[in-house]
């Protein structure tokens, strides 16, 4: 479960930094917005999903 943590944490960088070169380059407010949005929405996957019981 190591390993898949990993790389789940790995593919959550890399959309937040895709994000935010192409769409929120200029924009501090609306790029902070996204970026708590991409991570909650991470969060709630993990748990719904990935998390053992």
């Amino acid at each position: 479960m190591g390993r898949m943590a990993i790389l789940y944490g790995l593919a959550m960088i890399a959309v937040v930094v895709v994000v935010d070169v192409l769409f929120f380059r200029n924009q501090s407010g609306e790029r902070l917005l996204a970026n708590v949005g991409i991570v909650l929405v991470f969060v709630a996957f993990y748990f719904r999903f990935l998390r053992r019981p």
